[in-house]
């Protein structure tokens, strides 16, 4: 098994073999490259806020951005992968994924990322293949606009979500669970010791907004939160949920 650097540490309550072993399957290459360690470390940030609730995953919890009540959760997973109808090539790994007896969420997690630098459009003639069912079609018109330039974003990275949108469908219909996307991105004030202003905050978000306004009615459902929502929505009435909370919280600061 992968092991982390010597300066590295987990958060308290995360078990560190399972998420050592989630991480070690993905592939991110986090632990090995060394990125897990970074400061800078998108992927640490997930698994430690989500690798908690692996043994915990009633305590998960609920995104009131997915506008309807979601029963209990009963599985929380770091690193899943919702792999297409096919074999070959590469499938879509989430970064977090939970479940209820009902539903399931696949849970792109962001930090950094969209202040790296513009997006590439790029999706192979692989996705047109004509398995998604008809109440996909809201995520392949965003498919082919992206492809043709129709549509363009700078921050939101719009060609990984929607990958990950194909991959939940299929996944949804294996397990006969209604899919949802939910895309949780912090808000850094600073990234590489340069400070990232408010107007570029503010454009990712309407970027997110674009984005979901043009996927609404499709079999995978498509929300957005921020951690610092997200977080402040948590029951401050569980101790031990209230230490991971603001453990986050200084670690972290999303």
């Amino acid at each position: 098994m992968y092991q982390p650097p010597d300066d590295f540490a987990f958060l308290p309550g995360v078990p560190t073999s399972y998420v050592l072993e989630r991480l070690a399957t993905a592939d991110g290459h986090e632990v090995s490259s060394g990125k897990l360690a970074s400061p800078e470390s998108s992927a640490a940030l997930a698994v430690n806020t989500f690798g908690w609730f692996h043994e915990r995953p009633d305590r998960l919890p609920p995104f009131s951005v997915l506008g309807e009540t979601i029963s209990r959760v009963t599985l929380v997973e770091i690193e899943y992968c919702a792999r297409f109808p096919w074999s070959g090539g590469k499938h879509p790994w989430l970064d977090a994924w939970a479940e209820t007896p009902e539903v399931m969420i696949g849970i792109e997690s962001k930090r950094f990322e969209p202040f790296r630098g513009p997006k590439k459009a790029e999706l192979s003639r692989a996705y047109d293949r004509p398995v998604w069912h008809n109440q996909m079609a809201p995520y392949e018109t965003m498919r082919d606009k992206l492809r043709s330039g129709v549509e363009r974003f700078e921050l939101l990275d719009a060609v990984q979500l929607v990958k990950h949108a194909f991959g939940l469908v299929t996944e949804g219909r294996r397990k006969r669970k209604r899919p949802y996307l939910v895309y949780l991105f912090a808000e850094p004030t600073e990234y590489a010791r340069r400070p990232i202003d408010d107007s570029s905050r503010r454009r990712h978000r309407d970027e997110i907004a674009r984005f979901a306004a043009a996927v609404t009615g499709a079999e995978v459902g498509f929300a957005a939160i921020s951690y610092r929502e997200w977080l402040d929505s948590w029951p401050k009435s569980d101790s031990e949920l209230a230490a991971h909370h603001a453990a986050i919280l200084k670690h972290f600061n999303p």
